[in-house]
């Protein structure tokens, strides 16, 4: 019997690697580019996608931010942070991304 038979390794198709870069690099510029400013009065804020719409309005309140709006994802909220370090404070409470609400306003009304 011969012992030297090897499995092949099991390879990525090289495309999906050009296909992961493209979707990174697009995720960044479009993160850099719909960031809130920080002395912005209402911003757009993503919390984690796996919280329920109780733990996002919570977490919201806890920030002492106001809920403009809901949205129809449930982890989305347009809110107004408090003046002082508001998104300092919803960056505690667990925001993941706080982004100019009107880069939103299109893709989630509810």
């Amino acid at each position: 019997m011969d012992g030297n038979k090897t499995t092949p390794a099991l390879r990525w198709p090289a495309w999906l690697n050009a296909a992961a870069l493209l979707v990174a690099s697009w995720v960044a510029i479009a993160a850099l580019a719909f960031q809130a400013r920080p002395g912005a009065e209402i911003v757009a804020v993503a919390f984690p996608p796996w919280w329920s719409a109780q733990q996002v309005l919570l977490a919201a309140a806890s920030a002492d931010a106001a809920i403009v709006r809901t949205t129809a994802v449930p982890a989305i909220l347009v809110v107004r942070p408090n003046d002082h370090d508001g998104l300092v404070r919803l960056r505690t409470a667990g925001v993941w991304l706080a982004i100019d609400p009107q880069a939103i306003a299109a893709c989630f009304k509810a």
